[in-house]
């Protein structure tokens, strides 16, 4: 093996390690802040499970209880009906946000909670609700 397929090699192993783990980081925190935050700890772990055994371990429960839930989730039209509102709560949220209207007189807590997070925390909202109704269009496609 030449020394430029061996530096290709070791280039490109850190590089998935950096995105796996980035990725598992940033979603770790965004399962408590606005984001996608279990679908990127999926995506850490399935680029890290090319390299490792244990993340290849760690991802089939979960994506095995992930495809159950899709499933259980678009069984019928009223479970469809609300998670689709429920997406298009959050980007209405996330929009408010984007915008940032002046703190109405009836808010009882100082104007800096208002809408605290800013911008970053309404792109947060309208990606993770974009990214919720497009699985769920692929659940229905996949699942009924």
């Amino acid at each position: 093996m030449s020394a430029r397929s061996r530096l290709h090699r070791a280039a490109h192993r850190t590089g998935l390690e950096i995105l796996g783990w980035t990725l598992v980081v940033l979603g770790i925190a965004a399962l408590v802040l606005p984001g996608p935050g279990l679908l990127m700890v999926v995506g850490g772990l399935a680029v890290l499970s090319q390299q490792y055994e244990w993340a290849e371990r760690k991802l089939h429960p979960i994506k095995r209880q992930a495809y159950r839930a899709a499933k259980v989730g678009v069984k019928t039209w009223p479970r469809i009906a609300v998670s689709a509102l429920g997406a298009f709560w959050i980007m209405a949220l996330g929009i408010l946000w984007m915008i940032q209207p002046p703190t109405p007189g009836w808010w009882p807590l100082e104007d800096k909670w208002w809408l605290f997070g800013g911008f970053g925390t309404g792109v947060s909202m309208v990606l993770s609700a974009i990214i919720a109704l497009v699985l769920l269009v692929y659940s229905i496609r996949r699942f009924r």
